[in-house]
């Protein structure tokens, strides 16, 4: 805008300098008027003949001066003219005032009259002179008042805003997100500068989203941890038990070993009921050992899901391949399954076996009751439901439930651990299968819908 201005200014100047020269210009020589040296010989002329028949004039109109003229004696009365028009306006003043040539007459020595030659005298043109010069000027001012207003609305309409924008990016990129962008309808960039605004609410709530699921990231690991704590801490004490109890067998079996006391005879079993205590006990490892297991498949499966990693492979299976995933993860024996069509799925086994052991896992978790498994054909899905009878879901969190790190208000309050990715990982799956997860609850429990496509 300084340049601009700079710029008006300059040629401001240089445009009233050239009124200024040509002022000086046309005031020299005023007298010098293009055929005047010609006009004064025809006057002379005129006045000569003028004056030898000054009785009667009009004689003089049996000769072709080449000019208008008109004489008139001391009284200003026009004695002859050439033209008849101007005839009763004419007179020496208003002749001297507009600046037309004129000659006195005498006869005699005695003044008779004038001889005057209307046409452009000194007074016309510096009459036109003036007004050209006037003229110029207020043309100057003109533009030179339009520059300026037109200066101030680019200045407003276009520079004003631009800088705007350009301190507002500057403003976007240090990260500042809460200070708007004010909007000007009158502006060449409105629609810029609406679009600028919605990006920087765009970008606030994508920071805050951020930021949330930063925490959210971090509680995870922290519940994750204490989850994984809880299993690994028992599987320690199962092995310290086991440890303490082949202590004892080996003391027992050493010949030279007797028992002190009562409590030490009670606490060495025999080798069928120790095999029996063993076997429990490695069964408590095996079911800690596939808590870890979920968890850390749940957590690696959200990592992979972010990074566009989980990739599914799907093929053409039997149907009978869900009764297999169904016992693989049922070691409660609490789930009852009916009759399954004979149809071929295109899934990914693994990647089903992961959504239907997480929904058993769920259920055995906050539910602990039976699950019932139903089978039906719908269009191009096998639709396979799993319901418990446990307390259900509320109906506002049904759609809830299998957002990411979500869990239900009864799950949180509960003593169960959980990190809220078993559902939103099984949906996930489903979706990448060309499936779909679908939960509902009836009052007397949680289902859980499978849309298994068919082949």
């Amino acid at each position: 805008m300084r340049n601009y201005i700079k710029t008006v200014l300059l040629l401001g100047i240089l445009y009233f300098l050239a009124i200024i020269a040509f002022a000086v210009f046309t005031g020299r020589n005023n007298s010098e008027i293009p055929g005047r040296d010609e006009d004064i010989i025809k006057l002379n002329d005129i006045t000569g003949d003028a004056a030898s028949c000054w009785n009667d004039l009009n004689e003089l109109g049996r000769k072709d001066y080449g000019t208008r003229f008109a004489v008139l004696d001391t009284a200003d009365k026009v004695l002859y003219t050439s033209d008849a028009e101007g005839k009763e306006d004419l007179t020496l003043a208003s002749a001297v005032k507009k600046g037309y040539l004129y000659s006195c007459v005498t006869v005699n020595d005695k003044l008779q009259g004038y001889v005057i030659l209307p046409g452009d005298g000194h007074g016309i043109w510096r009459y036109i002179r003036i007004r050209i010069i006037a003229g110029l000027v207020i043309i100057g001012v003109l533009l030179l008042l339009s520059a300026v207003l037109f200066g101030r609305h680019i200045n407003k309409s276009i520079l004003i805003p631009f800088n705007n924008m350009k301190s507002f990016a500057g403003s976007i990129a240090e990260g500042k997100l809460d200070i708007p962008l004010e909007m000007d309808r009158n502006n060449m960039f409105g629609a810029f500068t609406e679009s600028f605004d919605i990006m920087r609410e765009e970008l606030a709530e994508s920071k805050k989203r951020e930021i949330a699921l930063q925490k959210r990231e971090r509680e995870l690991v922290a519940s994750l941890s204490h989850d994984l704590k809880t299993p690994i801490t028992g599987i320690k004490l199962t092995c310290e038990l086991l440890d303490a109890k082949l202590q004892a067998m080996s003391a027992a079996g050493d010949a030279g070993t007797v028992p002190s006391s009562q409590k030490e005879t009670d606490e060495i079993a025999s080798p069928s009921q120790f095999m029996d205590d063993v076997a429990e006990k490695i069964g408590n490892i095996y079911k800690k050992a596939d808590q870890i297991d979920v968890l850390v498949s749940d957590l690696f499966s959200s990592a992979m899901e972010e990074l566009d990693e989980l990739k599914v492979h799907c093929t053409d299976e039997s149907s009978k391949v869900l009764c297999d995933i169904i016992s693989r993860y049922d070691d409660r024996k609490l789930v009852s399954s009916g009759d399954i069509p004979e149809v071929l799925i295109h899934v990914d086994v693994k990647r089903l076996s992961q959504v239907i052991g997480n929904i058993i896992s769920n259920s055995y978790k906050y539910a602990g009751t039976k699950i019932d498994v139903s089978y039906k054909l719908v269009d191009d899905y096998l639709e396979m439901s799993l319901k418990d009878h446990g307390p259900g879901v509320p109906e506002e969190e049904l759609n809830l439930i299998t957002n990411k790190f979500y869990r239900g208000k009864q799950w949180v309050q509960s003593k169960e651990e959980g990190s809220g990715l078993g559902l939103y990982i099984a949906r996930m799956l489903m979706e990448k299968m060309d499936g779909e997860l679908l939960p509902s609850c009836d009052g007397h429990g949680l289902k859980i819908t499978l849309m298994i496509p068919l082949s």
